[in-house]
């Protein structure tokens, strides 16, 4: 096992974790941030990417990848304004299932046993987090989150294509929600904020999306699948703990029986297929 590739995969997921917190300090537009963001971001891998004299791809793949991203980065951002860092997060994190489901569609390939039982578990704690919003007053948050679970599938599925580059397409996607947000942006009064919402957005576009799309990308090309799963499902477990400590923000226990569905469920799926596949 390479050590280092273990490593950026966790420290991947640890940068991931923050993006909940850091939009929670922000008091800015959600668009704005995620406008904000993705130009930081964007500068430094671009920049990442000419270093190291990487071939840039354009074809319908890509540009599928790209919009199915862009739209993921929007509604999580759009999510995290509406409801808890937690829902938002672990909603997102069923994008397996979509995974599951769509392909299936597409290439006409019958689920197995194992993928039924996996939707069925996540069916449950997804029930779940409704009947809490129904009282928490954060159904239109909650249902954000779970269609940027399908719109991230898409981009694993578009990215699956061997004409496809993931890295091209998280430059066109962060391109495209620089601009889609640029109209908030402008009319944010950056210059008035606090210390600490600039330091956020910083974070934001340094750590949570140029530091863990290159850590993942690099770590994935030198850690067994196995382990990458399971240092991977580490992120929507951090990222509610971090706004609790910081932001003093709780899942209401409902919403925490519901994040344990989800993730003990998909954690345990992504385990199972990678120790198949070495075997």
């Amino acid at each position: 096992m390479n050590k280092s590739g273990s490593f950026c995969v966790l420290l991947s997921a640890i940068f991931f974790s923050c993006g909940g917190l850091f939009y929670k300090i922000t008091p800015w537009n959600s668009l704005a941030i995620c406008s904000a963001r993705s130009f930081i971001a964007l500068i430094v891998i671009f920049v990442y990417l000419l270093i190291i004299k990487h071939k840039f791809v354009f074809n319908k793949y890509v540009v599928l990848a790209a919009l199915a991203n862009a739209c993921t980065a929007i509604l999580y951002s759009l999510a995290n304004k509406m409801t808890t860092a937690g829902n938002t997060i672990v909603l997102q994190f069923t994008m397996p299932v979509y995974v599951i489901i769509i392909t299936s569609l597409i290439y006409k390939i019958k689920p197995t046993k194992l993928e039924l039982r996996t939707c069925l578990f996540v069916l449950i704690g997804i029930i779940i987090f409704f009947i809490d919003s129904l009282s928490a007053g954060n159904m239109i948050g909650n249902i954000l989150a779970l269609v940027s679970g399908v719109t991230y599938a898409l981009y694993f599925i578009f990215n699956k294509n061997e004409n496809s580059d993931p890295f091209t397409a998280i430059l066109i996607s962060l391109v495209l929600t620089s601009f889609i947000g640029l109209p908030q942006l402008l009319k944010t009064d950056i210059a008035g904020s606090s210390p600490n919402a600039l330091l956020a957005v910083l974070g934001l576009g340094l750590i949570q999306q140029a530091g863990g799309h290159l850590m993942l990308a690099y770590g994935l090309k030198n850690t067994p699948t196995v382990t990458a799963s399971l240092l991977s499902g580490l992120e929507p477990i951090l990222n509610p703990i971090l706004v609790a400590i910081f932001y003093n923000e709780l899942l209401t226990p409902l919403s925490l029986i519901g994040a344990i569905i989800v993730l003990v469920t998909i954690i345990s799926y992504n385990v199972i297929v990678s120790k198949k596949e070495i075997d």
